[in-house]
């Protein structure tokens, strides 16, 4: 209990070093948790992959379309419980800025086989039977401030003309992990005014092909038997697991990530500094003190957890400041970044490492300190003028 005090009390004795030190490790802690969320919010469609989905695209490109043909095949081979297929549609809503994905879905096998897309029973039925229907996710509705019953028009890109739905259905994400920004339409709809266009790029053609497998260990070997069902084929096929498909997107923004997290370190090995810095300061004036406490036959030891425990103290006030600030921030910068970051969550993983580091960075600054006054003989100490 004594130690404790003479931890408090040599804490706040420069109260306006120990709280300019503390809201530096808050800050640095805040910025290391912001900059993991960032990486988290990367691989969030990773992480909500289903280990029991496939992905069937062009092999050449997602470029290039598959016959619609494609999917009784799909469904007739080994291992397969249940395919869905849509495409990429692209459209833009008033203006480019207001960025969001929106796809043309075979929408009773695609809700069939993606239960973390939760909506109301009356929602469901009204979207099933409605050929201009759209489900939203409850972070876009809110965005724009849609209602079940509203219509949007959408300018294609890929499709060209407005294009309008009549929105039947909000969904909420089962996960925290599910993305709730996206647009999903009939693919029915789209195909059928493709043909009265006339369009000569898009009608009965297929972006990609999502397949339900049996069992999860078999996806694998499914894979295997939908590639070679279609080799040698004017459209051949790229099977692979849903988040073999998702790194895939990921993978071309890998080096923004290596830097990203390289920065989210190096940030720590600042603050590392910043505090050893001080309790380098502060040894260096409690040098006599210290000296009289080894000579009255305090251990080692002792010395050690006055300076340690004092360092801590200042790191882990710093660091706790920063995760109840994580939490707000994460909210703001994540609403404002929807469009582009639609899954931005702090996880228990961030929360625990920016624990561990405050207490790590507390503990390593106080290396040197110890070396430093351990290192002088006592009689010099007590000579030690601060």
């Amino acid at each position: 209990m004594f130690l404790l005090k003479l931890i408090l009390r040599n804490s706040l004795r420069h109260k306006l070093r120990t709280v300019l030190t503390m809201l530096a490790v808050a800050v640095a802690v805040l910025a290391f948790g912001m900059l993991r969320c960032m990486v988290d919010a990367w691989y969030a469609g990773v992480d909500a992959a289903a280990a029991n989905r496939l992905i069937a695209r062009n092999a050449i490109s997602l470029n290039f379309f598959l016959p619609l043909s494609y999917k009784e095949k799909i469904r007739q081979v080994e291992g397969v419980a249940g395919v869905a297929y849509g495409n990429w549609f692209g459209g833009i809503y008033i203006d480019e800025k207001n960025f969001f994905a929106n796809f043309a879905m075979d929408m009773k096998s695609f809700l069939g086989l993606y239960p973390e897309f939760q909506l109301a029973g009356s929602q469901k039925k009204a979207l099933l039977t409605d050929r201009k229907g759209a489900v939203v996710g409850e972070k876009l509705a809110k965005r724009f401030g849609w209602k079940i019953g509203d219509t949007v028009t959408l300018r294609g890109t890929i499709f060209p003309g407005n294009w309008d739905f009549t929105i039947r259905a909000i969904y909420k994400g089962r996960d925290k992990n599910i993305d709730e920004t996206q647009f999903i339409f009939h693919w029915d709809y789209l195909n059928e005014k493709l043909k009265t266009m006339n369009a000569a790029k898009g009608a009965d053609s297929i972006g990609w092909y999502i397949i339900a497998v049996a069992k999860p260990e078999l996806a694998a070997e499914v894979a295997q038997r939908v590639d070679k069902l279609f080799k040698n084929s004017m459209a051949e096929t790229l099977t692979e697991t849903e988040k073999a498909f998702q790194m895939s997107f990921v993978s071309m923004t890998e080096t923004i990530l290596t830097a990203v997290q390289l920065v989210s370190f190096l940030v720590i090995f600042i603050i590392l500094a910043v505090v050893a810095n001080t309790m380098a300061m502060t040894a260096r004036e409690r040098i006599r003190e210290y000296s009289v406490f080894r000579s009255l036959g305090f251990e080692p030891l002792y010395i050690f957890m006055m300076i340690a425990g004092e360092s801590v103290f200042i790191t882990i006030v710093g660091g706790g400041i920063a995760i109840a600030c994580t939490f707000p921030a994460v909210k703001g910068f994540g609403d404002y970044m929807s469009a582009y970051l639609p899954v931005f969550n702090v996880s228990l993983e961030t929360i625990a490492l920016d624990a561990v580091i405050s207490l790590a960075v507390g503990l390593l600054a106080s290396i040197i300190p110890l070396w430093y006054t351990l290192k002088i003989r006592i009689a010099d100490g007590l000579r030690a003028i601060a």
